[in-house]
C-alpha cells in the first residue's frame, strides 16, 4: 500500500462486537506501563495508523485497533500454554510488527521481554533463555525455530515456542510448537470465554513491574541482563524526547536491532507514548531501499551505521568520473560552508550563501534523496563516540544529525539538543521530568570516570546482585567511561575508563578516539588499536572493507585473488598507511601510530571476534591474533599466521597467511 493510501485518523470510539475496551481517562507517563498506553491508543484513536511493514512489494497497513487486537489474541494464546505474571519471554527475530506484538503481549501479561539479536547462534540463545528463566520462546520463522527446538532438552522449563513466519515450517511437529495463527486462534477462543480477562491483566500491572532484560555486550566477560522497568522506560524516553524535535504522528524506520536499548526506547516506548508511526522494512538488506521510499521524519542508526553509509557515500564518488566528482566535492563544501557555520554559530561566506541553492539543487537535494533523508527532522546516533567528520558530512548534505549518548545500565544520559551544538562533545545533560526522580547530575573523578545520578536511576542485574553492587558507590552510578566536561557543562567522551591506555613510554592515548576516526574512511571497516605499559609505542591491526577496496583495485588493475591477497598487496597497504597518517596529524607524537598490519581475513561475530553490534572483542582477539601482535612489535616484516576459521557451512578450518607489517614512516613494498 501506498503511504499516502494510509488509513486516516479518526478518534472516534471503536466499538467494534467483541472489540470494545473500556473508557479512559488520562493518566501521568509516570503511572502507565506499555500495555496500558497501547489500550489508551487503542480507546483514544483507533482507526490511527500505528505501524505499517512492506511485504512482497506491498505495504501493509496496521492502525491501533489492528494491534491491539493480534496483541491480545497472543497474549491470551500465550497465558493458555501457561506464560504468567512475573516470567520470561523470549522474542527473537528482525525487526517486524509480530516482534513488536509478541513484546506487548507478553508484558500485557505481567511478563518481561528478551529481545535476542536474529544471528545469534544457538549457544547464545541457550545462555539468554537459562539466565533470563524463559518460559516462551517467540521465534520469527524456521531458522529460529530450528535453534529454539534444539534447546528444548537443555531447558525443560521452556512451555511453548510460537512462530509467525510459516515458510517453511509445513513439517515441522512438535507438542510445544505452534503457529501465530494457531496460537491467535487460542487466544481469540480464550478472549470469547472471559471477554474482560485482558484488560484485567493489563490493569493489573504497575510502572515497577519489569518490562523487560537488556543484555550488556559481553566484550569482557559473560552478558548480564539489566533490568527495566515500564517507570525506565517512560523516564528515558521522556528525555529524548525533551532533547529532540519529536512530534506526535513523525514516521519512524524500526530498523535496529529490538535486543539494543535504544530502539526499545525509540521504536517501541516513544512509538506508543508520542505515538510515531513505526514502518518495517521487508528485509535487512532492504533497509535502505525502503529508507528511500518512506523518507521517514526519525532516522535512528549506530555509529556504524552512520560511519558506513558515509564510507558508502565516499566509496561512490571514488568510483565516479572526475566531473561528478568534481561537482560532489563543491557541493559538499558549500553546505558545509553554510550548515556547519549555523550550527557553530557563525556567519556563513556570502558566496557560499549565494550558492547554496545551486548545491541543494545539484548535489545536497539528490544525495538527501539516494538515502530517504528527504523528510529528515530528527537523525540521532545512539551508542558510542563517532568521529566529528561524519558529523559534519551529514550536516553538510541538510541532515540535522545529533548524538544521544547513554548506556544500557543508566539510561540517557547526555545529548545534542537546540539548532547549536559542538560536534566534539556529546551534549549537555538531558532533563528528567520530576515525575520520575531527582534531575540527572554528574561527577567526574581524578582518573576521569563519570558518576551520575537522578531519574529513575539504574535498578540492577537480573539474578546478579554482586555485579550491580560493584558499579555502585555512595549513591552514584559508576559509569566506567572517561569523559571531560567543556566550559559549557558539555560531555565529551573520551574512552571506557578501562580503555585509556598508558604506553611503557608514559604517554596516555585514547584507542577509540583513533579507532573512530580511521573508521571514517571508506577503505577501512574495523581497527584495532594496540599499546599498552609493556609497549613503547601505539600499534594497529586493520580489517579493510574488502567491498570499496576491491573496486579501488579493480580501476587501478591491481590483481588479487582472496581477500588475504587483497590485504596485503603493498598498493592496500600504502592506501591504508596514507589514512593513518592523516588521523596521526591529529594526535599528540606520543600517541601517534607507529606500525600497523592489516588482518588477513574479514573479522567476523560468528567467530566471536566481534559483538553482535560490531564491537571488538578486545581479549578474544589479542589472544587469537598473538603472533601477529607480537611480531608487529618485534619488528619483524612478514609475520606467519594460523588462524583457525570456520566456514559458512560450519566446517572448521585454518587459514595460513604471511602478514606484511608496515611502518608508517616508510612506503611499503612488495
Amino acid at each position: 500500500m501506498n503511504r499516502r493510501a494510509a488509513p486516516k485518523a479518526n478518534t472516534a470510539a471503536h466499538s467494534a462486537k467483541g472489540n470494545s475496551v473500556s473508557a479512559h481517562h488520562p493518566t501521568p507517563a509516570s503511572a502507565l506501563t506499555l500495555p496500558q498506553k497501547l489500550l489508551a491508543h487503542t480507546q483514544e484513536h483507533p482507526q490511527r495508523l500505528a505501524q505499517r511493514v512492506k511485504r512482497k512489494g506491498v505495504w501493509r497497513c496496521y492502525t491501533w485497533s489492528d494491534v491491539f487486537e493480534r496483541t491480545r489474541s497472543m497474549a491470551l494464546g500465550a497465558a493458555a500454554q501457561g506464560l504468567q505474571r512475573g516470567e520470561t519471554a523470549i522474542v527473537i527475530g528482525e525487526n517486524e510488527p509480530e516482534h513488536y506484538w509478541a513484546l506487548f503481549a507478553a508484558q500485557s501479561l505481567g511478563a518481561k521481554t528478551v529481545s535476542v539479536y536474529p544471528d545469534a547462534t544457538v549457544d547464545e540463545l541457550h545462555y539468554l533463555c537459562e539466565d533470563a528463566q524463559a518460559r516462551f520462546i517467540f521465534a520469527q520463522d524456521q531458522e529460529q525455530v530450528d535453534k529454539a527446538l534444539a534447546l528444548l532438552e537443555r531447558l525443560p522449563d521452556i512451555r511453548g515456542i510460537a512462530y509467525w513466519d510459516n515458510s517453511g515450517m509445513w513439517s515441522y511437529r512438535h507438542p510445544l510448537l505452534q503457529s501465530f495463527d494457531a496460537l491467535t486462534d487460542e487466544g481469540r477462543r480464550q478472549h470469547e470465554r472471559q471477554p474482560q480477562r485482558f484488560e484485567r491483566e493489563i490493569a493489573a500491572g504497575h510502572p515497577d513491574d519489569l518490562a523487560l532484560l537488556t543484555y550488556t555486550s559481553g566484550t569482557t566477560s559473560k552478558p548480564k541482563g539489566v533490568m527495566i522497568s515500564h517507570r525506565w522506560l517512560m523516564d528515558n524516553a521522556l528525555r529524548m524526547s525533551s532533547a529532540l524535535p519529536i512530534k506526535p504522528g513523525m514516521e519512524y524506520l524500526s530498523y535496529t536491532p529490538l535486543a539494543w536499548i535504544t530502539e526499545q526506547l525509540l521504536g517501541v516506548t516513544l512509538g506508543l507514548t508520542m505515538p510515531l508511526v513505526v514502518s518495517f522494512p521487508e528485509g535487512p538488506d532492504q533497509v535502505l531501499p525502503n529508507l528511500r521510499e518512506l523518507a521517514p521524519h526519525i532516522v535512528l542508526f549506530g555509529p556504524r551505521q552512520w560511519e558506513n553509509i558515509a564510507a558508502t557515500i565516499e566509496a561512490r564518488m571514488l568510483a565516479a568520473n572526475w566531473i561528478a566528482r568534481g561537482i560532489y566535492r563543491w557541493g559538499i563544501r558549500i553546505g558545509h560552508d553554510v550548515h556547519v557555520a549555523r550550527l557553530e554559530g557563525r556567519t556563513a561566506p556570502w558566496l557560499s550563501r549565494l550558492l547554496l541553492p545551486l548545491a541543494e539543487a545539484l548535489v545536497l537535494h539528490p544525495l538527501r534523496d539516494q538515502f530517504g533523508f528527504i523528510r529528515g527532522k530528527v537523525a540521532v546516533s545512539g551508542g558510542t563516540a563517532m568521529a566529528p567528520d561524519v558529523f559534519r558530512l551529514f550536516h553538510a548534505m541538510g541532515v540535522p544529525l545529533r548524538n544521544i549518548y547513554g548506556c544500557s545500565e543508566f539510561g540517557l544520559i547526555a545529548g545534542h539538543r537546540g539548532e547549536r551544538y559542538d560536534l566534539e562533545t556529546v551534549g549537555p545533560l538531558l532533563d528528567v521530568d520530576p515525575a520520575f526522580g531527582a534531575p540527572l547530575e554528574s561527577r567526574i573523578q581524578d582518573n576521569g570516570e563519570l558518576l551520575l545520578r537522578g531519574g529513575t536511576g539504574f535498578l540492577g542485574y537480573w539474578g546478579k546482585p554482586e555485579k550491580a553492587a560493584a558499579i555502585q558507590r555512595d549513591g552514584w552510578y559508576v559509569s566506567g567511561d572517561a569523559v571531560r566536561k567543556t566550559g559549557c557543562g558539555e560531555l565529551v567522551y573520551l574512552d571506557r575508563l578501562e580503555h585509556l591506555v598508558q604506553l611503557a613510554s608514559g604517554h596516555l592515548y585514547p584507542p577509540q578516539f583513533i579507532e573512530t576516526r580511521l573508521r571514517f574512511s571508506p577503505f577501512i571497516k574495523d581497527v584495532m588499536v594496540l599499546g599498552d605499559a609493556t609497549r613503547p609505542w601505539v600499534g594497529a591491526l586493520i580489517n579493510i572493507d574488502m567491498a570499496v577496496t576491491s573496486r579501488w583495485a579493480e580501476e587501478r588493475r591491481i590483481a588479487f585473488s582472496t581477500f588475504t591477497d587483497l590485504s596485503q598487496r603493498p598498493e592496500v597497504r600504502q592506501l591504508v598507511q596514507g589514512e593513518i597518517r592523516r588521523i596521526n596529524k591529529l594526535l599528540p607524537e606520543g600517541s601517534r601510530v607507529v606500525r600497523f598490519a592489516n588482518f588477513p581475513k574479514e573479522l567476523d561475530p560468528d567467530e566471536g571476534e566481534l559483538t553482535r553490534t560490531r564491537k571488538l572483542r578486545r581479549e578474544f582477539l589479542e589472544v587469537r591474533y598473538r603472533a601477529l601482535i607480537d611480531g608487529l612489535y618485534a619488528g619483524a616484516a612478514d609475520i606467519a599466521c594460523e588462524i583457525a576459521v570456520t566456514y559458512q557451512d560450519g566446517r572448521q578450518g585454518v587459514l595460513r597467511a604471511t602478514v606484511v607489517a608496515t611502518d608508517i614512516d616508510q612506503t611499503p613494498t612488495p
